[in-house]
């Protein structure tokens, strides 16, 4: 198993993996390379495999999908904030109710999947708490699968850089605003000076 994962374990954490966890960085550097349009409709494509996961653990359970249904369109500029931002502290509520700690993660996925709209610093939430939901799902022979994500996560993000570009694609004003800092990648510049500061 994943050593900083195996610990997290042991000490009965929520959330199994970090900004911090190894495994997890080529995908953070790839993140900050982006820019907030390809973020979002990375995050709200890889909200589907937790969706599709919860209608099989949760199949009553619709506030994760209408928090995604909302904020496609809060993205696309079709409703505003309000209505997206409640769907989306309803998907994670719905972790509160969830039989699974699997489930519990997955809402929360989708519901950090969602938060990218608002800003690219929540989208690395959405795999920070499907893989959690991978290790709850498969235990110690959860490292196939973890890696194996994580690749899809990285193929999915290429395709989105590429798919961003699409003029036909509509996009709220505030995502088709250029020049504005990714939020992501100023956290890890902030992060990198206050380790290296004396």
């Amino acid at each position: 198993m994943i050593d900083d994962v195996a610990s997290r374990l042991r000490a009965h954490r929520k959330i199994l993996f970090a900004r911090d966890s190894a495994c997890l960085q080529p995908l953070i550097d790839a993140i900050c390379r982006c820019d907030h349009r390809s973020i979002v409709l990375w995050a709200l494509e890889c909200c589907e495999e937790p969706l599709r996961r919860l209608a099989e653990l949760a199949p009553d359970e619709p506030r994760p999908a209408e928090a995604v249904r909302l904020s496609r369109l809060w993205a696309e500029g079709a409703v505003k904030m309000p209505l997206a931002r409640r769907a989306i502290l309803d998907a994670h509520a719905a972790a509160k109710d969830m039989a699974s700690p699997e489930a519990e993660a997955l809402c929360h996925a989708v519901g950090q999947g969602c938060g990218a709209v608002h800003t690219e610093a929540h989208a690395i939430g959405l795999p920070m708490y499907e893989l959690t939901a991978i290790v709850r799902r498969f235990g110690e022979d959860c490292e196939a699968a973890v890696n194996s994500r994580i690749a899809e996560y990285l193929a999915a993000l290429e395709r989105c850089e590429v798919a961003a570009q699409d003029p036909a694609l509509r996009w709220a004003e505030f995502l088709r605003r250029e020049g504005v800092p990714n939020k992501e990648q100023l956290r890890q510049e902030k992060l990198k000076r206050k380790s290296s500061a004396p």
